[in-house]
């Protein structure tokens, strides 16, 4: 199995992320002349800050599968009794809770743009279901498809050269939105000239600091040092004043040596508005609203909860349809896609706003624009008996009886 092969402890054959990462990522300079790599720019606070916001986001969101009751495809149920249930809402594999497994698959879609794992099935071969879900290291994997036939298959790179190919069917891959149809777009590697240069000024300031918050500068001297008085004089003044907790400490100059800056002061630079733009910049290429990553600067009482809401709807919704159609497509057979479906549950996600979504039912009940029932779908509960009638306000009748329906 690809996954005892990748990620089991022990054994000589085992490639950790680590070494994967190492040999397999593609290492790119951007124009800061930053190498902008995975690990790179998770270090940098404002894309760990937006990969941690999306991935606890989808992590806490239960996901149910339901099961469809009747034609009219409004009523439903949770599929309890189907293996599938528990895979997705309790555990997926045995070293992971769902919760776990939704953490690392959104880390890695936000990441690498491509979120793999392997599926285990078990069962009569004749209706063989997924009994495991089993991560796979991104940077592992290449996909290929079979120009003739429009199959997929996915390349795992092992340990010492060595491969191994599995078909599409035993492989559940969810994707960001893909330029050619097969593989997503790694956000790092598009943005790495942003996010290089958020890096860039990171490393900057810590320098900047570092040397005391001073800029850098020439020690003159009116005659010529030996290289034993060279090293001295260098030596006490890196051990005297470099460092933040020596700055701003007296210099004491012998033998008529002059201290001349040839630096620029940090405001110059703009440090702090780059750095300011470099997080707004990261946290747009995410979707994720500034609030939520720790920069409040612009919100306020009347917007932040529309931000809120905001993120939901357009931040985190497209990934958890991704999910939800991968899972279909993957995980179900066509005769069961007609019957199950899973449905992530992001009321709790909307809930702070809940006087504002009863008087939008109200509104448009009472307009009889939305019948109760449909009201009740939206918030994923099962329709009651009369609730499928649509109310006709007495001052739209006409000669006292409603429109005749068209």
């Amino acid at each position: 199995m690809i996954f005892d092969r990748l990620f089991a402890s022990g054994g000589s054959k085992v490639l950790t992320s680590a070494d994967l990462a190492r040999a397999l990522a593609a290492r790119s300079t951007s124009a800061a002349g930053v190498a902008v790599t995975t690990e790179r720019a998770m270090a940098l606070s404002a894309v760990f800050s937006c990969v941690r916001v999306l991935a606890e986001s989808v992590g806490q969101l239960p996901v149910h599968l339901f099961e469809r009751i009747g034609d009219d495809d409004r009523e439903k149920r949770k599929a309890t009794n189907h293996p599938l249930y528990d895979l997705l809402h309790y555990s997926p594999n045995k070293y992971q809770t769902a919760q776990e497994w939704r953490e690392h698959m959104m880390a890695s879609l936000a990441l690498q743009g491509n979120a793999y794992c392997q599926i285990i099935r078990t069962g009569p071969s004749t209706r063989l279901r997924a009994s495991e879900l089993l991560p796979i290291n991104p940077e592992a994997v290449t996909p290929r498809l079979d120009a003739r036939s429009g199959a997929v298959s996915y390349r795992i790179a092992l340990e010492g050269g060595e491969s191994e190919t599995l078909p599409a069917e035993d492989v559940l891959h969810i994707k960001l939105f893909s330029l050619g149809g097969v593989v997503g777009v790694n956000p790092i590697r598009y943005a790495r000239e942003a996010i290089g240069l958020g890096i860039g000024a990171e490393a900057f300031g810590a320098k900047l600091f570092a040397n005391g918050a001073q800029p850098g500068g020439v020690i003159e001297h009116p005659g010529k040092l030996t290289q034993a008085a060279y090293e001295r004089l260098k030596s006490s003044w890196d051990e005297r004043h470099q460092g933040v907790e020596n700055a701003h400490r007296v210099a004491i100059l012998e033998e008529g040596t002059k201290w001349q800056s040839v630096g620029f002061p940090a405001a110059d630079s703009q440090l702090l508005e780059t750095r300011k733009f470099q997080r707004s910049e990261i946290a747009g290429l995410y979707g994720v609203p500034l609030h939520l990553i720790g920069d409040l600067d612009r919100a306020t009482f009347s917007n932040i909860e529309h931000q809120g809401l905001s993120f939901v709807t357009l931040g985190l919704m497209p990934h958890l349809i991704r999910f939800e159609q991968r899972v279909a497509v993957q995980l179900l057979t066509p005769e069961e896609r007609r019957r199950y479906f899973a449905r992530f549950n992001v009321n709790g996600l909307l809930r702070g706003d809940m006087t504002a979504r009863a008087a939008f039912y109200r509104d448009l009940i009472n307009l009889g624009v939305m019948s109760p029932n449909e009201a009740r779908d939206r918030e994923d509960m099962n329709p009651r008996d009369g609730g499928d009638v649509y109310l006709t306000p007495l001052n739209m009748a006409v000669n006292g009886k409603p429109p005749a329906d068209e």
